[in-house]
């Protein structure tokens, strides 16, 4: 199985950060291996509304689809796929450290299935990289 936890620390509110990060539309800005970012329902942090992400991962093309599973403004948002090449579920935490800064944490777990969970140690050591360059990535992007 993979679970990996990355958290890094933004000098910004909590709104600021929860906004940006929230939005599908940024994701290509601040994800690493993220290409591109498509609604397939309407445009709503509503439960199933679903998200189609293309990404390139360990030298692949990827298409999956993420359905939001629980959106509670400013606090968090967990996604799952609805369809990819493997289940995986990615949780987004913030919390206000003070009325200037926000704690960040990234989770993402799943269990790679077929040829995949034979890559899951290295997967697991590739998604945490990704995971902290993402998170210095909008840190960046938010605080400048």
């Amino acid at each position: 199985m993979v679970d990996i936890y990355t958290a890094i620390t933004i000098k910004c509110t909590v709104q600021k950060v929860s906004e940006y990060t929230a939005n599908p539309d940024h994701a290509p800005h601040w994800y690493v291996n993220i290409d591109s970012a498509e609604w397939l329902t309407e445009k709503s942090f509503s439960n199933h509304s679903q998200i189609e992400f293309k990404a390139r991962f360990l030298g692949r093309d990827l298409s999956y689809v993420y359905e939001i599973v629980e959106f509670v403004p400013n606090k968090r948002l967990v996604m799952k796929t609805a369809n990819g090449p493997f289940p995986m579920e990615t949780t987004y935490l913030w919390e206000a450290l003070d009325e200037k800064t926000t704690r960040m944490t990234l989770r993402n777990k799943g269990n790679p299935k077929g040829f995949s969970k034979w890559l899951t140690p290295l997967m697991s050591i590739m998604m945490k990289k990704a995971n902290r360059k993402d998170l210095i990535r909008v840190k960046g992007i938010l605080e400048n």
